[in-house]
């Protein structure tokens, strides 16, 4: 036997053993690649926004408005928005189901945590409603300024009150894009 043999043999191994190594880590990069893509596709708008929550985001709603202003609250149903208007700062509410697109999202994510995070858009409908507060309610077919009147369970009144005789518009929550503060 000469002297190159098993020096030959050493190389063969050690290239076989250099492949496999590559092969294996390559493996684990596709592992953890695909866990992570599986791990991304649980994680709900919701939590994205969440994690978002005191920066300035600008939301695109379904008819092509766009509102800008910092993140205040954030539940499953809606976003809470604080915002500008010609007045000074007004508030947004904004059914989750209304966004076309939101702007400035960044790619944490935090999961919800507090109570208040379940509340439908109809809790906070009727908050408004007691307070007796003025609003604005926009709706792909217009807007309508007033006080909610009612709030049912899957509708709102608004009663407008510029009128001398006051109209009463009911929307179903579905048609809502936003209400803001009047």
């Amino acid at each position: 036997m000469t002297s190159a043999g098993p020096a030959r043999w050493e190389l063969l191994f050690a290239d076989l053993e250099a492949r496999f190594d590559a092969e294996q880590a390559a493996e684990r990069e596709g592992t953890v690649a695909e866990l992570t893509r599986a791990e991304q596709a649980s994680i709900p708008l919701t939590d994205r926004l969440r994690a978002a929550t005191g920066a300035v985001l600008r939301l695109e709603l379904l008819d092509g408005e766009g509102i800008e202003g910092r993140l205040a609250r954030v539940a499953h149903a809606w976003v809470l928005l604080d915002g500008r208007g010609a007045r000074g700062s007004v508030q947004h509410l904004v059914p989750t189901a209304a966004l076309a697109a939101v702007v400035g999202l960044g790619r944490l994510a935090t999961p919800s945590r507090a109570r208040t995070d379940g509340l439908g858009l109809g809790h906070v409908l009727r908050g408004l409603q007691r307070d007796r507060a003025r609003v604005l309610v926009r709706t792909a077919g217009g807007s309508v300024a007033g006080r909610i009147g009612r709030v049912g369970a899957d509708h709102l009144d608004v009663e407008e009150a510029e009128r001398a005789r006051p109209v009463v518009r009911t929307v179903p929550f579905a048609a809502l894009l936003r209400v803001s503060e009047a």
